[in-house]
């Protein structure tokens, strides 16, 4: 499916006319999207920022619905304004194309997908699901199709410190964080949910910050 179809979805709903009724300087400034290949429930977002700094987020999957975050960002996001040329429906195919060339023989379960400015162009942030428990982090460029980024990691090297940082707050994991450790009393691969992954993703931006703020700290030098 073309990302224009979601685009147009969303200008024809009354809910954005409403919307951009109000906030008229509003800018296009993201698409975030889950393809399971698996179950087929697919999850698709359009974020809109205002010039407050404030994200205006569009569920378009039953009808459309709109949330405005209560915090705003730091920093200015570009405004999504070019043509998008590449159709949703092919980003499994350009992942997998670039997987053989790289010798990975794992399946694509799921995509999340969120559709940026980086560099002052499209740029497609795939971070795919593979069985296995493998993360693959593929940057496509949109305008051709070409690769730009292609890393391949372990979902552990990510939940496992996850969750050391939610005992420390004393936060209970998640029955998929569990059998993904290897609990005891657990049989076969887990299954990850939309919301799972979405959390996933949290914790890792949260402990990259966190690991940036360290690095910072460490590099100024002593006072004499």
């Amino acid at each position: 499916m073309k990302f224009e179809h979601y685009l147009n979805k969303l200008h024809e709903s009354k809910e954005f006319k409403n919307f951009k009724s109000k906030h008229k300087k509003s800018r296009l400034c993201a698409g975030f999207f889950v393809l399971d290949y698996e179950t087929g429930k697919n999850m698709h977002q359009l974020d809109y920022i205002l010039p407050n700094g404030k994200i205006a987020t569009f569920f378009l999957d039953e009808g459309v619905k709109m949330k405005i975050s209560e915090q705003a960002l730091k920093k200015e996001l570009p405004e999504l304004k070019s043509e998008i040329k590449t159709d949703l429906d092919a980003l499994k195919g350009i992942v997998e194309d670039e997987m053989k060339n790289r010798t990975v023989t794992e399946k694509v379960k799921k995509i999340i997908a969120i559709l940026h400015i980086l560099d002052n162009k499209p740029v497609w942030n795939l971070q795919c699901i593979l069985d296995g428990l493998s993360l693959l982090n593929v940057h496509v460029n949109d305008a051709d199709k070409s690769i730009l980024k292609f890393e391949k990691h372990s979902l552990m090297e990510f939940i496992k410190p996850a969750l050391s940082s939610m005992q420390m707050q004393g936060q209970m994991p998640s029955q998929m964080q569990v059998q993904t450790l290897g609990a005891e009393g657990t049989e076969g691969k887990p299954e990850i949910s939309q919301e799972d992954i979405k959390a996933i993703q949290e914790k890792i931006e949260k402990i990259k910050e966190g690991l940036k703020e360290k690095s910072g700290k460490a590099k100024k030098p002593r006072k004499k």
